[in-house]
Formats: C-alpha cells, sequence, structure tokens
C-alpha cells in the first residue's frame, strides 16, 4: 500500500513539474496559427504552413536525463525540449522568416539557435531548432521555461518523421543498410527542397490566385446572407442559385 502511495505521488509530482510546460505548448500553438491567420486575412502568402505542439511524455524525460547523466533536480535546467513547438513551411526560405518572427517578439527570449538545414547531422536529419525562454502565468504566479521550437519545410518533417520511428524501434541499433538508406533520402529531400526552391515564386502566385479567388467568392457569399434580412427571399434565392451555376461553371 505504500508503494502504491509513493507512486501515485511521484505521477501527482510529474503532473504538477509538466503542467506550465503543457500550458507554454497550448498558448505559443494559438498564438503561431493566428500569426498564419493574419498573413492570410491580410491575404498575402503565409510563411507558417502548419503548427503543432507536445509535451514530452515522462518515460522520454527520464530516458534522456539518463543518457546524459542528468540528475532528477536538474531535469528542468538541463533537458531543453520538455516543450516542443512545430512549425512546418512550404519552403526553407520560409524557415528564416519564421526565425524572425520569432526573434522579433516579446514573449520569446532566444537562448539558443541550432541550424541543422546548413549542418545537417549524420544521420541526414536538417530543422532548424530554437531553444527560447517563455513565460507563463500560473496560480502561483510567472513560471519562466525553456521551449524547443523546430522549424521544417513539409519535406524535411516527412523524413524525420520516419526516421524518429524508426529510432524508437531499433533505439541504438538501428542496421547500418537501414541508415545508408535513410542518409540516401535525406539527400534526396535536400534536392526537393531545392528544386521546389527554384520554382517558388510560380508556386506562391498559383497559391495567392487560388486564395483571393477563395476570397471573393467567401466575400460574395456573406453579402448574399446578408440580403435575405434587408431584401425579396425569392429574389435572393435566384441570386444565390445564378451565383452557384457561375461557380459551378467555373469549376
Amino acid at each position: 500500500m505504500c508503494a502504491e502511495m509513493e507512486i501515485k505521488m511521484e505521477i501527482q509530482l510529474w503532473k504538477e513539474i509538466l503542467e506550465p510546460y503543457g500550458q507554454a505548448v497550448d498558448e505559443l500553438v494559438v498564438k503561431f496559427n493566428h500569426i498564419k491567420r493574419e498573413y492570410q486575412n491580410g491575404r498575402m502568402y503565409s510563411p507558417i504552413e502548419s503548427v503543432s505542439g507536445r509535451v514530452k511524455s515522462i518515460s522520454s524525460i527520464m530516458e534522456k536525463a539518463q543518457r546524459k547523466n542528468v540528475k532528477i533536480e536538474e531535469i528542468e535546467e538541463k533537458i531543453e525540449d520538455i516543450a516542443g513547438i512545430r512549425i512546418i513551411c512550404q519552403f526553407v526560405e520560409d524557415i528564416n522568416t519564421v526565425v524572425k518572427i520569432i526573434k522579433k517578439r516579446g514573449d520569446l527570449e532566444v537562448k539558443q539557435e541550432k541550424d541543422y538545414i546548413t549542418n545537417s547531422k549524420p544521420s541526414g536529419y536538417r530543422s532548424y531548432h530554437v531553444i527560447a525562454y517563455y513565460t507563463v502565468q500560473t496560480i502561483y504566479g510567472p513560471k519562466k521555461l525553456e521551449v524547443e521550437i523546430q522549424i521544417r519545410t513539409l519535406a524535411m518533417n516527412f523524413w524525420s518523421t520516419i526516421e524518429h520511428s524508426l529510432q524508437y524501434k531499433y533505439k541504438e541499433h538501428m542496421p547500418q543498410e537501414l541508415r545508408k538508406r535513410l542518409l540516401s533520402a535525406a539527400n534526396a529531400v535536400e534536392v526537393l527542397d531545392n528544386e521546389m526552391a527554384s520554382v517558388r515564386e510560380e508556386i506562391m502566385d498559383a497559391q495567392n490566385h487560388n486564395r483571393q479567388k477563395a476570397n471573393i467568392i467567401a466575400d460574395i457569399v456573406r453579402s448574399i446572407e446578408e440580403l435575405y434580412y434587408v431584401a425579396n427571399k425569392r429574389e435572393v434565392e435566384k441570386i444565390r442559385m445564378n451565383f452557384i451555376r457561375y461557380i459551378n461553371k467555373m469549376t
């Protein structure tokens, strides 16, 4: 019974430690998604394609602490990625834009940058990491903690997701042949990103055109809906049906 109580107390302690990190992740995901919407509402190209976040699991924290010889009481100080934010971009050039956005923010204080795009890891891993301080407001007062923000392209993220799954499966014993294939795939991802960069302007123009078209259609639909309150409903319905027929012809 005592052992069971100790386990419950330890779990509760971990919950209390990790709660502010979960709050930080939630807040930053909302904030970066808002930046994306600001670009879109301004009918501009957004360097942010998608945003996600996670808090490292207790088992992963303990495993990393053991691997790096970090004492339990030093975990918050020495493990930088307890809270993680991942920002996905379409193009490599967008990564620099996102880094500049982060540096300009008043709620993030950059501690360290790790450029694994210019200097990829031996495994082939490519991404840009920013370690930053972020303060959350808790019922006990403000708490300043570290957050790792990973910024990468869609192609880099695809490769990294596969590589992470394989590393989890094999731990430190991944077959050499598989390592070679992953490295070859990483090189192919770099070529793909470079090719996409060469047609970036054309892709952005096409996306902006489609976005503007969608915005115009949305504005017209809203205007038709507003007419229901001030005009003859039968006439408004005719306008709506004619508009739908016109859109169907366009598509």
